[in-house]
């Protein structure tokens, strides 16, 4: 037998503003939410932008962690940073390249076994398998360069 108990936490106003959120529910489909508590102003939120003829551009990717970069291909399935898109730089990233992970207040970056490989630049570019990131930092998926960038806040970075 279920009892008819109306939830009163569901009619509140922070609750109603969940439920009615365009991403409701996303988290608990599978895709990636952010780590962390929003409100807590330590909360360091990332994005890349790609680079071309050394200097950023106006295109920009979120970082969501985790968050696997690659290009969608039907066979593999979803991914979270698509590059595919980029000409001519998309054509070196593999479908599932590299994957961007936050823990104890630190971003990484990990190859996923790419073909092109994951660099990042420190005095030259190095391939890595695993490492730490910093803002301001540029870092490469095959031939496709970025500028990996940090800020704290409130709110996740716009996307343009």
């Amino acid at each position: 037998m279920v009892d008819n108990v109306q939830d009163d936490s569901l009619t509140t106003p922070d609750h109603a503003a969940e439920v009615d959120h365009p991403h409701a529910g996303i988290a608990s489909e599978g895709w990636s939410s952010p780590q962390g508590d929003l409100a807590d102003p330590q909360v360091m939120f990332a994005k890349i932008v790609l680079k071309r003829s050394g200097a950023e551009t106006d295109i920009e990717f979120p970082i969501n962690p985790p968050a696997i970069v690659g290009r969608f291909d039907p066979g593999v399935g979803p991914i979270d940073i698509d590059l595919g898109m980029l000409n001519p730089e998309g054509g070196y990233v593999s479908r599932k390249h590299a994957r961007f992970v936050f823990e104890d207040g630190t971003y990484r970056v990990q190859d996923l076994g790419s073909s092109n490989g994951t660099f990042v630049l420190n005095d030259d570019f190095q391939r890595v398998e695993d490492a730490e990131l910093r803002d301001g930092q540029e870092i490469a998926f095959g031939n496709a360069r970025f500028v990996f960038h940090l800020t704290a806040g409130e709110t996740p970075l716009a996307t343009s």
